[in-house]
């Protein structure tokens, strides 16, 4: 009885199909393969502290701008509040 492989292998030669048959990998191959993914992989914790840089900047930036924003509000209503008490003691027409 053939094993399922040698009986696969039948099947394809029976529909004319190219079958190709790859070596077992060698270590030195693997470690290749290894060297590549882990430089790969560098590649993106680089780009992801760059763009995660990109971000903490810009969430930064949103910040004092809220802060800003809410300070020149307050000034704007401590100067409305100025002009609203001269208003009223007549001051200002």
């Amino acid at each position: 009885m053939l094993s399922g492989r040698a009986q696969r292998f039948g099947l394809f030669r029976l529909l004319n199909v190219p079958v190709i048959t790859l070596a077992d990998p060698d270590l030195n191959f693997l470690v290749r393969q290894n060297e590549r993914i882990l430089t790969d992989i560098a590649g993106l914790r680089d780009d992801m502290a760059v763009l995660t840089a990109m971000v903490m900047r810009l969430d930064g930036s949103h910040a004092a701008l809220l802060q800003e924003t809410r300070a020149t509000h307050a000034q704007i209503a401590r100067m409305n509040d100025r002009i609203r008490r001269l208003e009223v003691e007549g001051g200002v027409t």
